[in-house]
């Protein structure tokens, strides 16, 4: 179980969250959701701990985790996806792999894990994490390595950035997927309504606050009753 309570932060005097309480439970499939500007990713940073909260604790499984660095977070069961993965030139999918589940793995082992990704695994398995990987590739080659680590919170930002259309209707079947073969909780900031239809809860937020917090059931009606520009922050 995730734990935040009053968290703060500012950025160059602006308040970009204002006083955020919320509660996340284990084993749960959870979209934080907004307009942009609303706080969604400096939150999910604060959580992993590339940014620190002016005021404010966060609390997992009970544990004051506010202090921490994100290598200690880490070792405590955080993952973290970038909205734009990182290409590591020299290190092949297949390392990428073991680092991520820091045990000894077979590339029989690795290879299931990239089918289960949607990637072809003789394909990629032994290619190298570099520029030649296509943005949707990179998405699918990023959830393979949070697979493997059997992360106890796992934060996806905006996983659906930077991906053409047909790597997008992929990878809702890849999340849907790693409810399947992923332990713990999933969290994942997106306005996407693919992404916001396969949740268990929603979390809304507006202007640093938190708006909402429901069921999808309950929720899911509210975030789509304006037009998809206007629910961004767009113009209608």
């Amino acid at each position: 179980m995730l734990e935040l309570k009053d968290i703060c932060f500012t950025r160059d005097n602006k308040k970009i969250l204002d006083h955020i309480n919320v509660t996340i439970d284990t084993d749960k499939f959870v979209v934080i959701t907004g307009p942009n500007g609303s706080g969604k990713s400096t939150l999910a940073k604060i959580i992993m701990g590339i940014e620190n909260p002016d005021e404010g604790k966060i609390l997992l499984e009970g544990k004051d985790i506010t202090n921490l660095s994100i290598d200690e977070r880490a070792k405590l069961g955080i993952g973290f996806a970038f909205q734009q993965p990182v290409r590591f030139k020299g290190i092949t999918v297949f390392d990428l792999l073991k680092l991520s589940a820091q045990k000894e793995m077979n590339k029989a082992e690795a290879c299931n894990i990239l089918s289960k990704v949607g990637l072809c695994a003789k394909e990629y398995v032994d290619r190298e994490v570099n520029s030649s990987l296509s943005g949707g590739e990179l998405k699918r080659i990023e959830i393979a390595t949070v697979a493997v680590r059997n992360s106890k919170l796992t934060i996806f930002d905006e996983p659906e950035a930077g991906i053409d259309l047909w790597s997008f209707q992929s990878l809702i079947k890849i999340f849907e997927e790693m409810r399947k073969i992923v332990k713990g909780t999933t969290l994942i900031i997106s306005h996407q309504e693919r992404i916001l239809n396969i949740a268990d809860e929603l979390i809304l937020m507006k202007e640093g606050q938190i708006e909402k917090i429901g069921k999808k059931e309950e929720l899911l009606g509210q975030v789509l009753e304006k037009p998809l520009c206007c629910k961004l922050g767009g113009e209608a």
